[in-house]
């Protein structure tokens, strides 16, 4: 697989076992699935419509879809024919989208539904778009169906040979789109050579089986579920679509899978559904229950909390754990967590119900597993990211900055040289603005971050700075700090431009006898979460700040709060805060 381009899987999966149920997903409340040859003779017939309709090598196209077996047929059409998938989020904002389209010069966009078409629409006013091609049917506009009829009728077999002929593992397969610390996202250059050899140095993550089902939710324009799509496909697997979040429960007892991917806090909310579950319960199933959890909550690895525990552990599973692994279909052998960090406790209950939960590290850059822990006993350390992939290099700077050597390290920023300077140094190594150590010589745990962009429990990026610069632009908000890393969801403190403040209270009538005072009145607080809507209406929505905190003091350099260049020291303002970030983020304890 080493000279391998991403399209060279579909013709490998021509060489494995056939099924009827390669990909699918469900369509009026029943599964619609595609055959082996179903599914590369879709992706063969799009080619011919592409080459047709003159998309040429090069060309870049956005994507903006749910997950389904559409997007895989555009995906794969794109790599066999030289044209650059762009695929972004649902979610996307406005304003990152009009600077998308207008920077990666996107020529065709392909949506699934009218009102992504709209705002596609609505955003590429005076932009390179030539076309929108739509899955669902609108009327006027070219659908999916429409091109691959088009491909039927003008099979172009000898054209698509030699474009795939000439196409390299080294060339540029797709643009991924993540954001940065502007505030505009950056186009992260991915090759072929990239993801198959991440597909390569996962290859062992787990006994895949050509007879194994995948359920499939993250969103496939991540570089995160992608690159597992393509592991699926190298080896054989099927692939089943989840209808969405909230249909993942039962999505899993139809599917019945043996893996699937997952965020941490989609686990967290498994994990509390079960244990809300449990509440409900009376008598000895409610004492049964919790002694179970109680007990997978002190789960250590091989054995080490004795034999009386491995005893009392395997009635737990008999009795309690049992019906969790039964929840998940019954079949699971492995989840795959990743895109942040994961609360060991999770990690714990679910191995000690027989469920591995296998934690891992990477990013858009690193295509995008850098170490990730494995199926076998002696790969996986709970509280790390597991041992670095065979094909990778990793190692750790002089204040612990992960560094990335391999061929999985991307081609660099798309139009922005200085800023792949400025990541990849000469040597090659990719700098990951992330703080690591190594447990027993090989387990790599990541303990802080040096870039001030964070992650979300649910693996979204979140860049503080440009947040706070628009909640300050307010004349109600001196000074704000956006917070939520490892979080269900970002919030803010806040700290009031009291002198306006002040004005503002007089004209109403609202006693200012102080700072302390003024921050717990009802009228203040609303006329400042006012200011935050605002700024909410121009975030994304993983942006969103859900929940924000007044504090009565300004942060200043004096008391260590900020840099000589005013930048704020958010360890020091967290520590100084910890009872109001508790108050906005319980802590939890089962």
């Amino acid at each position: 697989m080493e000279n391998f381009r991403l399209f060279d899987l579909l013709h490998q999966l021509k060489q494995m076992p056939q099924k009827e149920d390669a990909l699918a997903a469900k369509e009026n409340g029943a599964w619609h699935t595609y055959s082996t040859n179903e599914y590369i003779d879709t992706v063969n017939y799009l080619s011919y419509a592409f080459i047709h309709l003159g998309f040429k090598p090069g060309d870049k196209i956005g994507l903006i879809s749910n997950n389904r077996p559409e997007w895989n047929f555009v995906d794969y059409a794109c790599l066999q024919t030289g044209v650059i998938n762009t695929p972004l989020y649902p979610t996307i904002s406005d304003h990152d989208l009009i600077h998308v389209i207008a920077e990666a010069e996107l020529k065709y966009f392909f949506v699934a539904n009218e009102e992504q078409y709209r705002k596609v629409k609505n955003c590429s006013a005076n932009s390179t778009i030539q076309e929108i091609f739509i899955f669902n049917p609108l009327k006027g506009i070219r659908t999916l169906k429409d091109l691959i009829e088009i491909g039927k009728n003008n099979v172009q077999e000898k054209k698509l040979e030699e474009i795939k002929a000439k196409i390299k593992p080294d060339d540029l397969a797709t643009l991924i789109y993540t954001s940065g610390t502007t505030g505009n996202p950056k186009g992260v250059m991915l090759s072929h050579r990239n993801f198959i050899s991440n597909v390569i140095g996962t290859k062992h993550l787990c006994p895949f089986e050509n007879n194994w089902r995948a359920l499939s939710f993250l969103p496939l324009n991540h570089v995160y579920e992608r690159m597992l799509s393509y592991l699926y496909i190298s080896n054989g697997m099927s692939v089943y679509y989840a209808e969405n979040l909230d249909t993942i429960g039962a999505n899993l007892k139809e599917v019945k899978p043996q893996i699937f991917v997952t965020v941490p806090r989609l686990l967290e909310k498994v994990y509390e559904k079960i244990v809300s579950a449990g509440a409900q319960l009376t008598g000895i199933k409610k004492i049964l229950f919790f002694w179970s959890v109680n007990l997978g909550l002190r789960y250590e690895q091989h054995g080490a909390n004795g034999w009386w525990y491995e005893f009392k552990l395997k009635i737990a599973n008999k009795l309690i754990f049992s019906k969790w692994r039964e929840a998940l279909g019954g079949n699971i052998m492995a989840i795959v967590s990743g895109g942040s960090a994961l609360q060991p406790r999770l990690a714990r209950i679910f191995h000690a119900a027989r469920i591995k939960v296998l934690e891992g590290y990477g990013l858009t850059e690193t295509s995008p597993v850098i170490a990730v822990n494995n199926f076998a006993d002696d790969k996986i350390k709970i509280g790390t990211v597991g041992p670095i992939l065979d094909n990778v290099q990793v190692k750790l700077g002089e204040d612990g900055e992960v560094y990335v050597k391999g061929a999985n390290v991307m081609l660099g920023y798309y139009k922005h040289p200085e800023l792949t300077r400025e990541t990849i140094d000469a040597e090659g190594w990719f700098h990951t603005g992330d703080i690591g150590v190594f447990d027993d010589g090989k387990f790599l745990r990541i303990t802080d971050r040096k870039k001030e962009m964070f992650k979300t429990s649910g693996g979204k990026y979140i860049t503080p700075q440009s947040i706070e610069n628009k909640l300050k632009e307010s004349r109600f908000i001196e000074q704000a700090m956006v917070i939520g890393e490892n979080e269900k969801f970002a919030s803010a403190f806040i700290v009031p431009a009291f002198a306006f403040l002040k004005q503002w209270c007089e004209k109403r009538n609202v006693p200012f006898v102080s700072n302390e005072e003024i921050i717990k009145n009802a009228q203040v607080i609303e006329r400042i979460k006012q200011e935050i809507e605002s700024t909410n209406n121009e975030l994304a929505q993983y942006e969103k700040l859900k929940k924000i905190e007044l504090l009565p003091n300004e942060w200043t350099i004096e008391k260590g709060e900020m840099t000589p260049k005013l930048s704020l020291k958010r360890k020091v303002i967290l520590a100084a805060n910890k009872s109001t970030y508790d108050k906005i983020y319980p802590p939890h304890d089962f």
